[in-house]
C-alpha cells in the first residue's frame, strides 16, 4: 500500500468511526429511562446531548476501535467502549471550559456548554458524562465476560483520575500560578497525565478487548504513549500557529494564561523536532509485534497527530 492509499484509509476509516460512535452516543443519550432509571430531565439531557454530539475527529474511539480491529474484533461491544471513552472526553472539555478553569467561550466553532445552557448545567453535564461512561463500560452489553468488564473499568478509572486527567488538570491550574518558568520535564509529565493518559487508555482497551498476549500489549502501550504526547506537544504548537476558524475554539490562549506548554519551555522549533520524533517513535513501536504489520491505520493516526491543523 503506498503512503497516499495508506492515508485515505485512515481518513476513510477516522471517518466511519466518527460516524458510528455518533449515531451511538445519539442512542445512549435517547430519551427513555434506562432499567433503574427513574427519569431523563429533558433539558439536561438536551445539555448532555449538545455537549456529545455533533462535533469532533472522535480520535479516541477511532484508536480503540482500530486497536482491537488488529487482533480481528469488531463488534457492537467495541464501539460501546469506544463511545464510553468518549463520554469521558466530552466530559472533560465540558469542565475544561467553565470559567474557574479556562473559561472558554467556544468549542468546535460554537458556543461552549456553560455558554449554551449555563454554569451549574454544565457542571452536572460533566458529571453525568463522567457516570454515564463508567455504567455503559460496565454494562454486560459491552462485554459478556465480567473480567474483561472489570479491567476495562479499571483502566479508565485509573486514566481519567487522580493520577491521570484530572491529576494532570491540577498540576496545568498550578503551572498557571507558578512564578518561575514551566520546566520540559514537569510539562511533560503534566501532558502525560492531562491529555496522554486518556489517549493511551484508548489503545489499551483496543488490546484488552482483542486479548492481546503480553508482547503485543507492550508495543501498543509504547505506540500509546508516544502518540498521547505527540499529539498534546502538536495541540500546543497549534495555539501559537494557528486561529480561532482553524481551531473552532481561541487561539493564542496558552501564553495568555501563562499555561506550561512546551512551546513555553522548549521554544518552537524544539517542540516541532520534539511531536516529530514522538510520531517516528509510536509508528516504530508498531513493527515490534505480529500484528504490527496490520496496523498501517495507526501508523498514520501517528502521522496525522503531528501534521493535523485543527
Amino acid at each position: 500500500m503506498t503512503h497516499g492509499e495508506a492515508t485515505a484509509e485512515f481518513e476513510s476509516r477516522l471517518n466511519d468511526v466518527a460516524a458510528s460512535t455518533e449515531g451511538l452516543l445519539d442512542r445512549l443519550l435517547g430519551s427513555a429511562p434506562l432499567p433503574g432509571e427513574t427519569a431523563r430531565p429533558p433539558r439536561f439531557l438536551e445539555a448532555m446531548r449538545y455537549a456529545s454530539l455533533g462535533g469532533g475527529k472522535r480520535l479516541r474511539p477511532f484508536l480503540l476501535i482500530e486497536t482491537a480491529r488488529l487482533f480481528g474484533v469488531e463488534n457492537e461491544g467495541v464501539l460501546r467502549a469506544a463511545a464510553a471513552l468518549e463520554m469521558i472526553h466530552c466530559y472533560s472539555l465540558v469542565h475544561d471550559d467553565l470559567p474557574a478553569l479556562d473559561n472558554d467561550d467556544l468549542r468546535r466553532g460554537r458556543p461552549t456548554t456553560h455558554k449554551a445552557f449555563d454554569e451549574a448545567t454544565a457542571i452536572l453535564v460533566g458529571d453525568g458524562l463522567l457516570t454515564y461512561a463508567f455504567d455503559v463500560t460496565a454494562d454486560p452489553a459491552t462485554h459478556a465476560d465480567p473480567g474483561i468488564r472489570v479491567e476495562l473499568v479499571l483502566s479508565l478509572a485509573r486514566a481519567a483520575g487522580l493520577g491521570g486527567m484530572i491529576g494532570g488538570q491540577v498540576l496545568d491550574l498550578e503551572a498557571e500560578r507558578a512564578p518561575e518558568a514551566h520546566k520540559p520535564e514537569a510539562v511533560i509529565k503534566l501532558q502525560a497525565m492531562k491529555t496522554g493518559a486518556l489517549l493511551h487508555y484508548a489503545v489499551k482497551a483496543g488490546a484488552i478487548l482483542g486479548k492481546a498476549d503480553a508482547a503485543a500489549k507492550a508495543a501498543l502501550s509504547d505506540y500509546g504513549h508516544a502518540l498521547g504526547a505527540a499529539f498534546q506537544v502538536a495541540d500546543d504548537i497549534l495555539d501559537v500557529e494557528s486561529d480561532e476558524a482553524a481551531l473552532g475554539k481561541r487561539a493564542g490562549k496558552d501564553a495568555d494564561r501563562n499555561k506550561a506548554t512546551l512551546v513555553a519551555a522548549l521554544g518552537l522549533e524544539a517542540a516541532r523536532e520534539r511531536r516529530d520524533k514522538l510520531s517516528a517513535a509510536a509508528i516504530a513501536a508498531l513493527d515490534s509485534f505480529p500484528q504490527g504489520a496490520k496496523a498501517i491505520v495507526l501508523k498514520e493516526a501517528a502521522r496525522f497527530v503531528a501534521t493535523r491543523k485543527s
